[in-house]
């Protein structure tokens, strides 16, 4: 349906470059309240997002989840239909949910998508896009969970007269068949051999394969988020004598929901961060307090071959990789693992779809059934992942932390 309006917008644009004319902006919204005492001063669609999305601003990862989500309906609502987010409908968020399966015009709504799309580009950059291709069925539900969120939000506070989601019934469905997502110990070691293998000939190359070797040994061993691979830093490390008398290492997590956590630092781990750090020329083991990232960025000379200045750190503030610079590396090895899979022909093809599907999560599940395969404890694999509880009724129980850190010593292994 073409739009209603004259739109100023024409194409999409991030939330904080939108402009959009009065007509359209939501301050007489057929679905806006008009009892009562809104507590709320927007008085367009665009500032009740905003003020929606205040709320979560010390909180990044849940912040540029729930933008994307509210900036992709409000941008769909103008352009494609020509109307304001409040005077949306039920039946239209139920065309909304299935346009998320194939977000069409393709060129409109998916960055690069001539080439497939997948690529990401800055806000700024006029080749943004709200879409990178069509959204899974979980990628769906999870967006009309975070909507259903919003719009229940802005009924709470006066600005809209009703929830246009309120009326679809999540009913519980019985499991369908559907890819496990972790990697099983046979395509596991794939990834890990396709880590051997890659060239290390120039200094920049080197760098790179030894920046994806710790990466995914803090991510398996540690079970760490992607987020928290970039979130935390060298100096949370720190040692402790046990009840034995054994020094162990542990690393503190600052995690999801603000939660802190310890995580057994095992003597792999440390190995394999002593090898990283000594690379980067640095001491084999962190000063207390340190801020240097757990991971770094490989230095414009970097690509140099000698030794000296092989791979120099950017800038004197070790600045850290972001969230999304390190799930394009653990996606690129996927990717790369796959594809040696597939040289080896048509009977491997399955197993290469399921590597490409893989993201820096998969490790993280991974890294809990592997332990729960090797008879850890799940009351340790519980602690050792952040996880509130065994189940979301269950009772917080306590575990012996040295009995933890070498129970995940002993079992909990990568075995480059």
């Amino acid at each position: 349906m073409p739009p209603s309006h004259n739109l100023v917008v024409l194409h999409p644009a991030p939330l904080e470059r939108l402009v959009i004319p009065a007509a359209l902006d939501g301050h007489a919204g057929t679905n806006r309240a008009t009892a009562g005492h809104a507590q709320l001063a927007a008085a367009n669609d665009l500032e009740a997002i905003r003020a929606w999305l205040a709320r979560f601003a010390d909180k990044q990862t849940t912040f540029d989840s729930y933008r994307k989500e509210a900036e992709r309906l409000l941008l769909w609502s103008l352009v494609q239909l020509g109307k304001p987010l409040s005077s949306l409908t039920h039946e239209d968020c139920l065309r909304y949910q299935r346009f998320l399966a194939d977000p069409q015009p393709a060129a409109t709504w998916i960055a690069n998508a001539g080439e497939g799309g997948g690529r990401k580009h800055p806000r700024g950059d006029a080749r943004w896009r709200p879409f990178h291709g069509p959204l899974s069925p979980a990628s769906i539900r999870q967006a009309m969970v975070i909507l259903n969120v919003l719009f229940s939000w802005l009924v709470q506070a006066g600005y809209l007269a009703g929830n246009p989601l309120a009326l679809s019934r999540q009913r519980t469905r019985k499991a369908t068949p559907r890819i496990t997502r972790y990697l099983e110990p046979g395509l596991w070691q794939e990834v890990k051999d396709f880590i051997a293998s890659m060239p290390q000939e120039t200094g920049r190359e080197r760098a790179h394969y030894h920046r994806v070797r710790w990466l995914f040994t803090l991510l398996y061993l540690g079970g760490l988020r992607i987020a928290e691979a970039g979130g935390n830093t060298m100096g949370q490390f720190f040692v402790r004598r046990d009840a034995d008398g054994t020094m162990r290492w542990w690393l503190t997590v600052h995690g999801k929901g603000d939660r802190e956590r310890l995580v057994p630092a095992t003597r792999e781990l440390m190995t394999e961060l002593s090898r990283y750090r000594q690379f980067l020329g640095m001491t084999a083991l962190p000063s207390p307090n340190e801020t240097t990232p757990l991971v770094l960025p490989i230095g414009s000379t970097a690509g140099s071959t000698t030794e000296a200045d092989r791979t120099k750190i950017e800038g004197p503030s070790h600045r850290p990789l972001t969230r999304a610079a390190l799930h394009t590396i653990v996606k690129d090895v996927f990717a790369g693992a796959a594809g040696r899979l597939r040289e080896r022909g048509e009977a491997f093809a399955a197993r290469a779809d399921l590597l490409e599907q893989a993201s820096a999560h998969w490790l993280r599940h991974s890294a809990g059934s592997h332990m729960a395969d090797n008879q850890v404890d799940l009351r340790l694999v519980r602690d050792n992942l952040g996880h509130a509880s065994l189940t979301t009724t269950s009772l917080y129980l306590h575990v012996d932390d040295d009995r933890r850190h070498h129970e995940t010593d002993e079992k909990h292994r990568i075995n480059w």
